[in-house]
């Protein structure tokens, strides 16, 4: 043993690792702190603001007076001073005008055609339509500030609305941060657009249930968060101690709910970055819902390359199968023709290099026929192949126009039926197999010239040889 070395001895080591453990609850115990610092500051502005609210706990009146709604619905602070004078109460239900026409039983086996009315209260208009100065006035006048006659609370109602000064203002007049709607939702299941991160860190640092669940599906807002693509509540939530692979009725965690839910074109890099934060955060990438869908399951589903490459980076199971029986591979296929912006070559190029099955080659002329409008995917699929038995059933699968559109390159696979494949293709194919699985792994790391590498890797070449 040389002189400036020493042995690791197991007491040594579970010494360090008892350092490491008291480091880092150090760290959290910090961070802690912080929150619980801004928590606090801003409760106690909200006592000092205490003496503002009424002293006495009026019973909420119903109000029809359209002048009182018509100032509400504008946010006319100058009337609602004059409607609402020192002393007064704001403690109303608004039964609003309009609304969806139903029947309602009116006694005696009678029944009328009636507007279906939500009740609501001055504090919903307001706090929902971002009128803070009259919010404010009618706060100062007493108004219940967690009556909920439509079943749920003015606090609900600014956050779905994204009003994040009035949500701070009716959480400081003390609003209740973990109210249940009638639907069973909390405030926090309500944020679920990004100009609404404001509301979210208010309702944190007054309190709200971090990991509470919605009462339908068990939703914690870190689902609520992922299904709708939000990277920066994924963000806070997980610095606020969110569960990160809590399950929900259906079997989802946050990560599932992320890549189950459908991505439009420009939608793919908020799912990316939501599920890039999970997973950095320690999400499972192999849990699986009810139906045995994995993450990777969905997001070849929905088409997003740059989620599948990270999915892949992280150990996703390229072959795991489905109660259906249906690998990744097979999900990626079925939407091809409805996906092709998304350039779903790249997810089964990905797949096929991390070992994933291939397609029967008796199915061959099916999936060419679905996929068709994708020559790049096509050309992926059946350079995966070392031998390929085109028939006539090949050319009728490729529709007049699209074999128009992309005529040489489907020229270059039809001229297979005469023609074998090229040795330079064979000796791709063997060392594929002889690699299996490990393609991606092996190959950058060979020192290959670019070309090469590329083309055991499978890149695009416009044709088939």
């Amino acid at each position: 043993m040389s002189r400036g070395s020493f042995v690791f001895t197991s007491t040594a080591l579970r010494s360090l690792e008892r350092d490491e453990d008291m480091l880092e609850r150090y760290k959290y115990k910090r961070q802690l702190a912080s929150q619980h610092l801004n928590s606090y500051m801003l409760k106690k502005e909200a006592r000092d603001r205490a003496p503002l609210r009424s002293s006495t706990a009026l019973p909420a009146a119903v109000c029809h007076d359209l002048v009182v709604h018509n100032a509400l619905y504008t946010g006319d602070l100058e009337v609602l001073q004059r409607l609402f004078p020192k002393g007064s109460t704001a403690s109303l239900i608004i039964e609003p005008q309009g609304g969806d026409m139903r029947w309602v039983a009116t006694g005696d086996g009678l029944w009328s055609l009636s507007y279906e009315q939500e009740l609501t209260t001055p504090l919903h208009i307001t706090a929902g339509r971002g009128f803070t100065d009259c919010l404010r006035l009618l706060l100062q006048r007493g108004a219940n500030v967690d009556l909920a006659p439509g079943g749920s609370t003015a606090l609900h109602e600014s956050c779905e609305n994204c009003q994040s000064e009035c949500t701070k203002l009716l959480l400081m007049h003390g609003a209740d941060a973990n109210a249940v709607s009638e639907e069973g939702l909390m405030p926090l299941h309500f944020c679920t657009s990004s100009e609404s991160l404001e509301c979210a860190k208010y309702l944190l640092q007054f309190g709200a249930a971090i990991n509470g669940r919605s009462m339908d599906e068990n939703d914690t807002p870190l689902h609520v968060a992922a299904k709708n693509g939000l990277p920066d509540h994924t963000e806070l939530y997980l610095r606020y101690g969110a569960a990160v692979d809590r399950q929900n009725d259906e079997g989802l965690t946050p990560l599932n709910a992320a890549c189950t839910q459908r991505q439009e074109l420009q939608e793919l890099q908020r799912y990316f970055k939501v599920c890039q934060t999970l997973l950095g955060a320690g999400a499972d990438v192999h849990t699986t819902d009810q139906d045995r869908n994995s993450p990777l399951h969905m997001a070849c589903k929905n088409a997003n390359p740059d989620l599948v490459d990270l999915l892949l980076a992280k150990g996703a199971c390229v072959n795991d199968m489905d109660y259906g029986g249906e690998a990744p591979m097979h999900n990626i296929l079925k939407v091809v023709c409805f996906k092709i912006s998304h350039q779903p070559e790249r997810i089964v190029r990905a797949l096929l290099n991390h070992g994933s099955i291939r397609v029967w080659p008796g199915a061959l002329p099916m999936v060419i026929k679905h996929c068709s409008e994708s020559p790049r995917t096509i050309e992926v699929l059946l350079n995966a192949y070392s031998h390929l038995k085109v028939t006539d059933t090949w050319v009728e699968s490729v529709s007049p126009e699209v074999f128009k559109e992309h005529k040489e390159f489907y020229q270059s696979i039809f001229s297979l039926a005469m023609t074998p494949r090229s040795l330079q293709h064979l000796a791709r194919c063997r060392l594929r197999t002889f690699l299996d699985g490990r393609v991606h792994k092996v190959v950058p790391k060979l020192g290959l010239p670019t070309f090469i590498k590329d083309y055991l890797l499978l890149e695009f070449r416009g044709y088939i040889h």
